[in-house]
């Protein structure tokens, strides 16, 4: 990931294109952002994009409206070509076609097939939105290619993380050995203490993610 190229997909500003920016690049409303988009619900400094060693990280800069990835609200994220940013009534995709396109080939090497069962023609990027469109995109784009754990951690920091990581497994495991399955039964069934169980570790994550972007508060 040398250079950043963003294409306008939505909003006042639909059709222009970025081309091969240095980062770290600003995206907003006002006159001195790398890109100034005519939208009057993105914020005057809205996200920044910068390099950290082989990654480019998006960052919100506490914008009133905030900012989505694949339909996800986020306050720090990795990107991937392809990736949808939403700001405002604004859709902007990251990378080149031919970049979003060699990452298409190594999503689907082994059977060059959507979920639905779709063959996809690697020429035509605009198969990109078939996968970003659906409900849950971000959860299907990491399962295909799944998050890497940080490699430059400090012992306490590995320490902490595998801490978190601890927590969650034994908690993960408790519910899913609680689970009733019924023989013959395509249903599994938690009873509303497992239930809740279960929404109070997505709620706990939540506010670990939080935390983690917006250390501050």
């Amino acid at each position: 990931m040398d250079q950043i190229t963003l294409r306008i997909l939505d909003g006042s500003d639909r059709g222009r294109v970025y081309k091969e920016f240095d980062p770290p690049i600003t995206i907003g409303r006002e006159e001195g952002n790398t890109i100034q988009l005519n939208d009057e619900r993105v914020s005057r400094f809205h996200l920044k994009i910068q390099r950290d060693h082989d990654d480019l990280v998006l960052t919100d800069l506490a914008s009133t409206n905030g900012t989505k990835v694949n339909g996800e609200e986020t306050h720090l994220r990795i990107l991937r070509h392809g990736d949808l940013i939403s700001v405002g009534r604004s859709t902007l995709v990251f990378g080149s076609r031919s970049e979003i396109n060699h990452r298409l080939r190594r999503l689907y090497q082994t059977s060059g097939r959507t979920e639905q069962g779709e063959e996809l023609d690697f020429n035509d990027s605009g198969n990109w939105n078939k996968l970003v469109n659906q409900t849950d995109a971000q959860l299907k784009l990491l399962e295909l290619d799944p998050p890497k754990l940080p490699s430059r951690l400090s012992p306490g920091q590995a320490a902490q993380l595998s801490e978190v990581l601890e927590f969650v497994h034994l908690q993960m495991r408790r519910l899913i050995h609680s689970a009733n399955i019924e023989p013959r039964s395509t249903k599994v069934e938690l009873d509303v203490k497992q239930w809740h169980q279960l929404v109070d570790l997505q709620a706990r994550l939540s506010e670990y993610l939080r935390a983690i972007a917006i250390p501050e508060e």
